[in-house]
């Protein structure tokens, strides 16, 4: 990859959003495409195809005509950052999933591709860039999708653009719990970093216990703030659902995931 910076006018260095969705704009058919949100304007991406490294898969909330929707985000690494948005829920997100659980070093590239289905459904398919092999699982409606995120948000931990992980180089326990959650929340990284700097280390595995804890807390907090009127409710909320059920031996990924959707719910139903 270049490192050749170019002078001058340019566009903002922001991702560009994909979403999957089978329609047809002006008489154009389309399985996925951009959205300008000020403008309300759709505009169909005709190439079925994006060639790039995965290099983020997170779980987020977002609000769809005025109810909060868990949205799976693929995040590409390609000519620009590529970010892929798709509910957990659908058959698109689902293939994906079953497809990238089955790879193994995510420091080759992908081609992540729409292909159309019934009833308007829209399937991924993924291939290896470099023999166009297609990647393969059978299908399996009763997959444990949450394990399979974690799976594979757990591997790319490891990933650099130098080093691929392999299983003699496995990422340091505390290092996957802060990437894992952070990943999940949608907490900024740069914060993540700041707090590292701030504690004198370069990685999470410096760290003791507690002072991952108190990051994960305040992770967590920052995810909620805006979900509780009152502060206090939501930290006694998070130490009950979430401290308290990892104490008792619960996954805490887990965990705070199933803590993420009651505390969604629970919003969209006083909404």
């Amino acid at each position: 990859m270049s490192t050749e910076i170019t002078l001058g006018l340019c566009n903002p260095p922001e991702p560009v959003y994909l979403y999957v969705n089978q329609g047809e704009v002006d008489g154009e058919l389309y399985l996925w495409y951009h959205y300008i949100i000020d403008q309300d304007k759709t505009i169909p991406v005709q190439q079925r195809g994006l060639t790039g490294y995965l290099s983020e898969l997170r779980v987020t909330a977002k609000e769809f005509k005025g109810k909060d929707s868990i949205k799976l985000d693929i995040v590409v690494a390609a000519d620009e950052v590529y970010v892929i948005r798709t509910g957990i829920t659908t058959n698109f997100a689902k293939t994906f999933l079953l497809s990238a659980s089955q790879v193994y070093d995510f420091s080759k590239p992908l081609i992540f591709a729409v292909t159309s289905g019934d009833e308007n459904t829209v399937f991924c398919r993924l291939y290896d860039a470099a023999t166009k092999v297609r990647i393969r699982r059978d299908w399996n409606p009763n997959a444990d999708w949450a394990s399979i995120i974690s799976e594979i948000q757990s591997r790319l931990t490891g990933v650099s653009s130098s080093v691929p992980l392999t299983p003699e180089q496995p990422p340091h326990p505390q290092d996957s719990r802060v990437k894992q959650i952070r990943t999940l929340l949608n907490y900024p990284l740069d914060l993540v970093k700041e707090y590292l700097q701030f504690q004198d280390v370069d990685r999470p595995s410096l760290l003791p216990t507690n002072k991952i804890d108190s990051l994960v807390k305040t992770m967590c907090l920052a995810w909620a703030a805006d979900k509780f009127e009152n502060p206090n409710d939501a930290e006694f909320s998070y130490q009950k659902q979430v401290v308290d059920a990892v104490t008792n031996g619960a996954d805490e990924l887990t965990v705070i995931r199933g803590w993420m959707q009651q505390v969604t719910k629970a919003k969209a139903g006083v909404a």
